[in-house]
């Protein structure tokens, strides 16, 4: 079962990860799309987004630093444990809070408005629940296990196995001992990287860069005075 979980389903879900986004941009691209319900209704999508992206750039910031950056580099770079356990500690439940509380607006305004209801399709549904487990979990993790629990030292047994997959060497055994909410955080994060090829996260990849290099859109009035007055505008300016 550790061989299943902590080798086989992470190398499977990237697999499923990769292949599947380059299959639906090359069969799928006019569905390659966030379905924004904004036009439905705004009023609490804006303060449910706005949290919940902030959140999760925060989120991922500190993942990075937590679990791709080992233990000896901070220390050598004079962060001893204490000073490293109360920053992750105190900065991550708090993006975790906002990450969270961006979470449960957005699915309440989603169940809750019929509208945008009825927009919804098994596979939003799916993703949310998975999401949702991912998020509650990690905050479990770093709010019952470091912050009231006492501590857990995730950087020596869940970060080396998460390294390890990127050079082809993780060892099961360093997650397998870990307490459950860090094992089904991680599950759960491969899971929705198994989904994501085939859900409205492909969104995340659609950056529109090529707006800065735009060319300015000219609007012209069909009336002949609004005409006339744009042109004398410019003759003043110039």
């Amino acid at each position: 079962m550790d061989l299943l979980l902590w080798i086989v389903l992470p190398y499977a879900a990237l697999t499923v990860f990769v292949v599947g986004h380059v299959w639906r941009y090359r069969h799928d691209q006019f569905g390659w799309t966030t379905r924004s319900t904004q036009l439905l209704e705004r009023r609490r999508l804006r303060p449910a987004i706005l949290l919940f992206h902030v959140g999760l750039l925060a989120v991922i910031g500190g993942h990075v630093l937590g679990i791709l950056v080992p233990a000896s580099w901070t220390a050598s770079a004079g962060v001893d444990e204490d000073l490293y356990h109360g920053v992750s500690v105190t900065a991550g439940t708090l993006s975790g809070l906002m990450l969270l509380a961006g979470f449960v607006l957005l699915v309440a305004r989603r169940e809750g408005d019929a509208r945008v209801r009825s927009t919804t399709t098994r596979t939003d549904r799916l993703t949310s629940l998975v999401l949702g487990v991912v998020v509650v979990s990690g905050m479990y993790a770093t709010v019952g296990e470091n912050l009231l629990g006492g501590g857990y030292e995730y950087r020596e047994t869940v970060a080396p196995w998460f390294r390890g997959l990127a050079t082809l060497d993780p060892d099961a055994d360093l997650i397998a001992g870990a307490p459950l909410a860090y094992r089904v955080h991680a599950a759960g994060a491969f899971l929705l990287y198994a989904l994501w090829p085939f859900s409205r996260l492909v969104h995340a990849w659609s950056v529109p860069l090529g707006y800065l290099g735009r060319s300015h859109i000219l609007y012209r009035s069909r009336r002949p005075a609004a005409a006339e007055d744009l042109r004398s505008r410019r003759r003043v300016a110039a």
